[in-house]
Parts: C-alpha cells; structure tokens; sequence
C-alpha cells in the first residue's frame, strides 16, 4: 500500500511538470509565466524536501536496526552470565536466609610477671617459682566467624538458629583448632512473649560480661557464667506501660572432673541428671526513663565421684546464687556488675579454677564478682574501667592453692571506621596463693580488629 501511494505521488509531480512544460511553450501573458514559474518553483521545493525526509528516514531506520542488534547482543550475553553465575554456586547452600558475621582480631600483650595463659590473663604465677619472669605474646586466636539463620514460621512460631566458632580449641600458635561457641536452634511465640532454645549457648546465670580487651572478660578473676548445652524456657510478662519481667529456666549438661582413682568417666555425666539454671529479671524505667535491668539468678547440679571399682561413691554439689544489674546513668555513661557467690564453680570459671578439693573431697566455696563503668561512644571513642574479685575459702584450700585473684583494667578504644578498630588497655593483676608467695603483674595489650 505504501508503494503504491508513493508512485501516484511520483506520476502525479510528473503530469503536473509536463502540464507546466506545456503551458510555458503557449504565449501567455507575462503575469501568468511569472505565476506558473513560482509555482514550479514549489513544486520543485517539495519535491527536494520529500527527498530529504526520505533519506531521514532511511538513516532512522538503520539506527533502529543497529539499537535492536545491540540490545539482542547484551541480552545474550546478560543470559551467559546468569548461566556461569549459576553454575558457580556451591553445591551446598541453606534454604533459608542466612547472615554472616565475625571478625578478624590480632591481640599482643606484655606482662610484667608469667600470667595463665599467656595469650590471654586468667592468674599470676607464684612468685616463689617465676619470679618477675616478663612475657610477650601475640596472637589472632581470638577471630571469630558465625551465621545468623531465619527458618519459616512453625504456625504462630518464628523460627532461627546460630553457629559460632573461635580459634583456642588449641594446637600450635600458627595451627589452631577451631572451638565451638555457641550452635542452637530457637523458636519463638512474639504472641504470647515465649521462647524455647535447644543446643549450646550461654549460661542463664550472671548473663553480664564486662568489656575487655582481654579474652576471658574477667573470667577465674570475678565473673563467672560460661557456654554449654542446654535446653532453655524463657516467659516474658509486660507489667505496666514500661516495665517488664522475665523467667529462665533451663536444663543443662554437668562438667565436671576425671573422676579419681583411674576412672576416665566426667563426674558430671556420672551424676545421672543434668543441671538447672534459672533467672529473674526486672527492667523498668530509671534516671531519665533509661531501661534498669535487675536480675537474680542460680544454679543447683551434682557430680558423683567414685571412690573405687565398688559401689562407693561421693556425691558433690555444684550449687550459685548470683545477681546482676544494669543501670545507664545517663546517656554516655553506663554501670554493670555481678555479685555471686557458690561451691564447685570451676566449670563455670569460679574459685579461680578450682571445684574440689581433691585431698579432702570436698566442694571448694568461693565468692566474688566485678563493677565496671562504660563511657561513650564520644565520636569515635569508648572508654571501659573495671574490677574484679575472685575470693575462695582458704579453709577449702590445700597449701599451693590460689587464694584469691585480684584484677583492675581500663581500656580505650577507638574506630577508624565502621569496620576497623584500635584498642589499647592496661591492667593490673595480683594472684594470692595458701602458704606461698604471691604473683602480681602489670599487663599492657593492644588491638586491631577487623569486623565484617
């Protein structure tokens, strides 16, 4: 159709130029030829211009084609890489969303004196054995990589899970082992303010931690509270407007001890029922509104030692009571601290490591706890002071035994960015032995951690 009307215009440009031929060869009057000339003047105007829109379009055409083949070409080649892409996945991947998270940390430290471990702090030597015997270590045992889960919704419940792992399993200081910190699994019901947690996660008791450089936060020197498996309960209750309490109760695995006399059996297995760990909290409103947390928590367990290949046996109990409290003073300066006090808390990094009495067989009592204040963030700033007491019954103790362990620190730390971070901190240690020479020490430990 559109050929067709292109033609008849063509033949009728042609007719019109012949006719104007043919009138020009007649004698008209001059103001007609000047007339018809104007007028074949335009026809030839129109006809240029009809030329010139055809060229355009011609030109607009082959644009288009070229636009139409490129976009073909990166079609292709966006399905090429969606094919590789899919094909790089690894075989073995979650269902459901799944975050990564950790960090990458170099710690060094300088002691004045020999401290357990080295690494980190947990005592001072006696100074009877290593007197003033100064130490340096540096190490990256301390990173830490763990996955965050999201699972589908069990009817009102929303499910989640997490995996945790750091670096002092053990091994040589460039071959470390991999130690599991924390693997559970946990359903909640936002409903009715409910959860249940099955696997291995923190104590229920003494839930706080200070901040420290040092691995242990001030564990086997006042704080105690570690990881183990568990199956936990916790109920949540809104009283008022902006109160709350919650209940914990859990039923958790006993460690204990290589039984005496050869067995190789842990005494807390051999006690036949699993320990139990419970905790009530109030948080309300305090000094400008700012959320108080108060919390009273303990534990009751048994480990059963053998005495020989009989039936004899000893029964001993593991046993805190505990209370912990957080309260911001204002909005850069915060206040936590535990108190507690128990026997046989050296699975739970009490009694500076020790539980029983391995002469006398008897549980070893010790009390103690620690205070800090956080200040910050300033900008790029924090700041941390602390102290910390662990203190057992020397009547429990055997000569040699520590007595008590002392510490204090402050620390400061800074952020050059939101995934880099420097810290600096200093603390003093003082280790008191039963019938023996004390150990004190000055340590000075730095930071550099990488988060992602």
């Amino acid at each position: 159709m559109e050929q067709a009307a292109y033609w008849r215009k063509r033949f009728s440009i042609i007719i019109l130029i012949l006719a104007v031929g043919l009138w020009n060869s007649v004698a008209w009057p001059e103001s007609t030829n000047d007339l018809l000339l104007k007028m074949q003047q335009q026809i030839e105007d129109l006809q240029n211009r009809l030329t010139e829109q055809e060229k355009r379009n011609a030109e607009l055409e082959h644009r288009l084609t070229a636009q139409e083949q490129t976009i073909a070409q990166q079609a292709q080649k966006v399905d090429q890489v969606s094919a590789v892409a899919e094909s790089a996945k690894p075989a073995i991947r979650s269902k459901y969303p799944v975050d990564f998270y950790g960090y990458i940390k170099l710690d060094a430290a300088y002691d004045t004196s020999r401290t357990s471990v080295g690494n980190f702090a947990r005592w001072v030597e006696s100074e009877a054995t290593n007197d003033d015997d100064n130490k340096f270590n540096i190490t990256a045992r301390q990173s830490r990589f763990g996955l965050k889960l999201s699972g589908p919704e069990v009817g009102r419940a929303k499910t989640s899970g997490r995996v945790e792992v750091d670096f002092y399993e053990g091994g040589s200081e460039n071959k470390n082992r991999l130690m599991m910190r924390h693997a559970y699994f946990q359903m909640d019901w936002p409903d009715y303010d409910f959860s249940l947690l099955a696997g291995q996660t923190s104590d229920v008791i003494s839930p706080l931690v200070p901040s420290t450089i040092n691995y242990p936060v001030a564990w086997w020197a006042g704080d105690i509270g570690y990881r183990r498996p568990q199956v936990r309960l916790t109920k949540g209750f809104e009283v008022g407007e902006e109160s709350r309490l919650q209940f914990q109760v859990a039923a958790a695995r006993t460690i204990g001890d290589d039984g005496p006399f050869g067995s190789t059996w842990d005494t807390g297995e051999d006690a036949g029922f699993p320990t139990v760990q419970g905790r009530a909290a109030w948080s309300f409103p305090l000094l400008g509104g700012r959320k108080t947390t108060l919390g009273v928590s303990g534990h009751y367990g048994q480990e059963e030692y053998d005495l020989d290949e009989s039936d004899d046996n000893e029964d001993l109990d593991t046993w805190s009571a505990n209370l912990d409290l957080t309260l911001p003073l204002c909005d850069w300066l915060t206040f936590k601290g535990e108190l507690w006090t128990g026997e046989n808390l050296d699975a739970y990094l009490g009694g500076i490591a020790q539980g029983v009495n391995k002469t006398t067989l008897e549980e070893i009592e010790s009390t103690g706890g620690w205070a800090a204040l956080s200040f910050g963030p300033f900008d790029q700033w924090r700041f941390n002071v602390g102290g910390s007491i662990d203190d057992p019954d020397d009547n429990d103790l055997n000569d040699g035994d520590r007595s008590q362990n002392l510490s204090y620190w402050g620390n400061v730390l800074y952020d050059l960015n939101e995934a880099v971070q420097l810290g600096l901190e200093l603390s003093y240690w003082d280790t008191e032995y039963k019938n023996q020479e004390d150990g004190d020490s000055v340590r000075i430990q730095s930071s550099l951690t990488y988060k992602f």
